[in-house]
């Protein structure tokens, strides 16, 4: 795991920790460290759950953000350069 890994925009402000933007975010860092680490230990069963488990908190938050504003969700999907739920 060479690579720099931090997923943090300069338009989501870190005054806002709770933000849904800042909370999506931070997941997405948390996935792809996941997603790197189970490349290389692909029988890590533990490691597999706590990723689902984190990509469906994601999952829901797009969904409550879709909903509740949908400008802010095209910019988040834009700026994280990741495909929103189906």
């Amino acid at each position: 795991m060479s690579k720099n890994l931090s997923v943090r925009p300069s338009s989501i402000l870190r005054e806002q920790g709770g933000s849904v933007e800042s909370q999506v975010c931070y997941f997405t860092s948390r996935i792809k460290r996941l997603t790197e680490h189970l490349d290389l230990h692909g029988r890590d069963y533990s490691s597999q759950r706590g990723l689902w488990k984190i990509a469906g908190k994601r999952k829901r938050l797009l969904i409550y953000l879709f909903k509740k504003d949908r400008l802010r969700y095209k910019n988040l999907i834009g700026q994280l350069d990741i495909r929103g739920p189906r």
